[in-house]
């Protein structure tokens, strides 16, 4: 599973930050002694407000959840069959496209995007990771065992090979 880099989840764990720091307010808030600016504030204000602080605490951790689990349903997944791109197209509605390798004619790799361009004449464009090489370099060895024609990409000769087991030479 390639999941989307981080850049793009800032601002979900951002105003997931922003969240507990308001859980966190309000809990000392309460706990605070008498007379403090956060105790009249959190408790004493709470009574003239539409909604209160713990509601308010509350729907904010909600919203920030729920935009963190959105930003992690976004990704590029590869099968032994294919490719599943997952993409968020309405609110928590995802879209998953899934290309099957023998679809496949072309897989485009010196975009700046992967993308695959499938036997009827499209163009299918995968949404952007956070680890490409990683990427580039798994769809290029399916490729090759695949037999399917690459644009772009490293060759296989300087693909990594991955570590061996220790236990295995043995």
């Amino acid at each position: 599973v390639y999941s989307v880099p981080w850049r793009e989840r800032l601002l979900s764990l951002l105003y997931l930050a922003a969240a507990v720091t308001t859980i966190v307010l309000v809990v000392v808030g309460e706990h605070s002694a008498p007379g403090s600016w956060l105790y009249e504030y959190v408790v004493v204000q709470d009574r003239g407000r539409l909604l209160g602080s713990r509601a308010f605490a509350t729907v904010l951790t909600i919203g920030a959840i729920a935009s963190v689990l959105r930003g992690s349903m976004r990704g590029v997944r590869i099968f032994g069959d294919g490719v599943e791109a997952r993409e968020i197209t309405q609110l928590f509605v995802p879209r998953v496209r899934r290309y099957r390798w023998p679809q496949m004619a072309l897989i485009v790799l010196d975009q700046p995007h992967v993308a695959v361009e499938l036997w009827d004449g499209q163009r299918a464009v995968l949404p952007a990771v956070g680890d490409r090489e990683g990427l580039v370099a798994a769809l290029e060895r399916v490729a090759a065992a695949r037999d399917i024609p690459v644009q772009g990409g490293r060759g296989l000769d300087e693909i990594p090979e991955p570590p061996a087991d220790e236990g295995e030479g043995a």
